[in-house]
């Protein structure tokens, strides 16, 4: 395990938290003030992780959790919120905000992406797990919320637009407009996030999860991650164009025929066992 003087430079110096890496996984240890908060402080920190983070293949899954016993993310920094233009804009003029511009990229990292989320996620703080491609919750401490129609605003870090894709239009205007808190059970049965855990069960789940991704090829990640996303808005004839062209940027980079012509030349495809135990043997193959 790489921690301390071991950990390489890249993942070192930063001021909103700290970084380990075992097996291929980066765990992301966020931890700054009293509330986390997401203020220019990490933002800086999440952007330059995130530069390191697109030029590195050996690490393949990325975890975010908190130090704090009771906050994952608290909010964005309303210092920075009281400073906005009054003025309105036309829709030429907009422009990203730096919270929707970083997490984004945090969105498109080549790795998977996880949040451990074992307490409060609201406002820009939910929008960052949102961002994150897998969110799991302890139950009895997550809570998320979106606050912002209260205050006047609307979610502008990306939970306007990444709620709706995660829980259909519906669920997405209850969370928005209601302004409330929901528990994990409540944003599992919604949709936000992937599963709801007891706080005794959710670091184990999340640790086996993250090594057994981790197994797999950096390229296959990133390219089933990256179609993915791709699809979403796309036309199904456009949608499938782009999975075959995904399909060739990872066989052009790993040893997928290389397993394909063992397997073929073995007739292992015919064996009723193999096809009994392929949850298993799909993990047999990673040293080949």
């Amino acid at each position: 395990m790489s921690t301390g003087e071991s950990l390489p430079k890249a993942y070192q110096g930063y001021e909103t938290f700290k970084c380990s890496i075992e097996d291929g996984v980066l765990t992301v240890k966020l931890g700054f003030g009293t509330v986390n908060l997401q203020g220019p402080e990490m933002l800086a920190d999440l952007n330059g992780l995130a530069l390191r983070l697109e030029r590195d293949r050996t690490i393949k899954v990325v975890v975010f959790e908190s130090t704090n016993p009771e906050v994952w993310v608290c909010h964005y920094d309303t210092n920075l919120l009281k400073d906005m233009s009054t003025d309105a804009v036309s829709r030429d003029e907009a422009k990203l905000l730096d919270l929707q511009a970083i997490l984004e990229r945090i969105s498109r990292l080549p790795q998977a992406t996880i949040a451990k989320l074992e307490g409060f996620a609201r406002g820009g703080g939910h929008e960052f797990a949102l961002a994150c491609d897998m969110r799991f919750a302890a139950r009895g401490k997550f809570k998320l919320m979106q606050m912002e129609v209260g205050m006047g605003i609307l979610p502008c870090g990306g939970g306007a637009s990444r709620m709706a894709r995660q829980c259909g239009l519906g669920r997405a205007l209850e969370i928005i407009l209601s302004a409330r808190d929901f528990d994990a059970d409540e944003a599992e049965a919604y949709g936000t996030i992937n599963k709801a855990l007891e706080p005794d069960e959710i670091g184990e789940y999340v640790d086996k999860l993250a090594k057994r991704i981790a197994k797999f090829p950096a390229e296959s990640i990133n390219a089933c991650k990256q179609q993915v996303y791709e699809s979403i808005d796309k036309p199904i004839e456009e949608a499938l164009k782009s999975e075959a062209y995904w399909l060739y940027q990872a066989t052009s980079k790993t040893t997928a025929i290389k397993r394909f012509t063992a397997a073929d030349e073995q007739g292992l495809q015919h064996s009723l066992e193999n096809q009994r135990k392929w949850n298993e043997l799909v993990m047999s193959v990673q040293d080949m």
